[in-house]
């Protein structure tokens, strides 16, 4: 790639030096042109003023002013093709050129030198020849090739230098990032990419794939929690399920206990399969997989549904479930999903709401705040001290005294809501717990 770079640069840094050359070159050559086209203008109004020995005057004269009299060449030749005036041979090869000026090569003095002349054709009859010797011009288009030259050596040392440097760097840079990567994949999982003091790509790139490293090694160790707390909470139903059917198999076991055990084996299967649909639907949530169905939804009507389907539960358990609502709280996700998680928060809050006798109250309020749709849930229940919120939402983890679970509540409403881009808020409502769903609000 810095070999690409360095001959792209060169390629342009070559084009520049060549329009440099032209222009200058173009350049004097115009600015000669125009001197030779004065001179002649001014020769024939030399003409109109004295006629021919006017002109022959101006010629000598202007041959031995030293105002480029080694550059210029003039020739006022006769009808008859004898010279008048001038350093130029004459000959019958002077042929006027309509107000052109050429380049050729003529004899003047005793050398044949190449210069661009103006020819034309006097109203006497004489020829008047005004030029420039190309010498003076051939000297500056060689000191400009030079120039050209030597500055486009300068531009190769400078552009192999920086290719080099800009090579070993960015091997340098590369070859840090694929040591760590080695090591990752040798099962290194901790290790990151050291962090630089530059602000440039390579920076950047280093810490975004450390913040990847990061969520993948998060990732991880929660697959392995999940692993090894489902091997622990698993253990103990299935160690009940299969003792309650060995022992319902023994001879002579009554009818009532069969049915009892196998009561209780479906009773501890279904528990299980809720389990496993919670996780199922929180690795989901983490895939992203469901978020190509999002749409346009009311916070409110999502809330509603999911406090009409409890108010039945809240009645049967002498609780106050109330519901506060705002139609301006739009957002974009998933309809079940959303649900899914408000359910979570007020089965909770249910759980949990009402102590020392007092009566369990549960309060459910939908609003907009700025750039957020939120849904809150509050309740008078115990709350959660400070420094246990922070473990909330960990699959598997029961804060101790917790009524009976699993611990996968609030990490399935955690995962739907953050598949969302929002956050789940736990705060002391004081008394109980007020939970919150802070999502991105849909602008309208």
């Amino acid at each position: 790639m810095a070999l690409q770079y360095g001959l792209l640069t060169l390629f342009f840094m070559a084009v520049l030096l060549t329009v440099v050359y032209v222009q200058a070159v173009l350049g004097q050559r115009h600015h000669l042109d125009r001197q030779i086209g004065l001179g002649a203008q001014r020769l024939a109004a030399r003409w109109q003023q004295g006629g021919v020995d006017a002109v022959a005057e101006q010629i000598a004269q202007n041959l031995v002013d030293g105002v480029d009299s080694d550059s210029e060449v003039y020739l006022l030749q006769g009808a008859d093709g004898a010279r008048i005036a001038g350093n130029l041979a004459p000959g019958a090869g002077w042929r006027p050129t309509d107000d052109r000026i050429d380049s050729l090569q003529a004899l003047r003095g005793a050398t044949t030198a190449r210069m661009r002349v103006l020819v034309r054709r006097l109203p006497g009859g004489q020829l008047l020849v005004v030029g420039r010797d190309l010498h003076d011009l051939r000297q500056v288009e060689l000191a400009v090739g030079r120039a050209t030259l030597a500055a486009g050596l300068v531009a190769l040392l400078l552009v192999a230098v920086g290719a080099y440097l800009f090579r070993r760097d960015i091997e340098a840079r590369v070859a840090t990032i694929r040591r760590t990567a080695a090591r990752i994949e040798a099962g290194e999982l901790g290790q990151r990419i050291p962090g630089t003091d530059e602000a440039d790509e390579f920076a950047g790139l280093g810490r975004d794939i450390n913040r990847m490293l990061d969520r993948i090694e998060q990732l991880m160790d929660g697959v392995r929690h999940v692993s090894n707390t489902i091997a622990h909470n698993l253990r103990t139903p299935l160690a009940r399920v299969l003792m309650g059917l060995r022992q319902a198999q023994r001879p002579g076991t009554p009818a009532a206990a069969v049915q009892a055990a196998a009561a209780q084996a479906v009773q501890e299967v279904e528990a299980l399969t809720v389990v496993f649909d919670k996780l199922l639907q929180i690795a989901e949530a983490e895939s992203g997989t469901r978020r190509h169905g999002f749409g346009p939804l009311a916070l409110d009507d999502i809330a509603t549904g999911v406090v009409e389907l409890y108010d039945a539960l809240a009645e049967a358990q002498g609780a106050v479930l109330t519901l506060q609502t705002d139609p301006s709280a739009t957002v974009r996700g998933d309809r079940d999903l959303l649900a899914s998680a408000t359910a979570n928060l007020i089965d909770n809050a249910l759980k949990y709401a009402g102590q020392h006798g007092a009566r369990a109250v549960v309060a459910v309020r939908v609003e907009r705040r700025g750039g957020s749709a939120r849904i809150l849930v509050r309740d008078n229940g115990p709350g959660i001290a400070a420094a246990d919120r922070g473990r909330i939402g960990t699959r598997f983890h029961r804060l101790p005294g917790a009524v009976p679970g699993f611990g996968l509540g609030l990490a399935s409403a955690m995962a739907i809501v953050r598949l969302h881009g929002g956050q789940v808020l736990l705060e002391d409502a004081a008394p109980g717990l007020l939970a919150v769903i802070e999502l991105p609000c849909l602008e309208a």
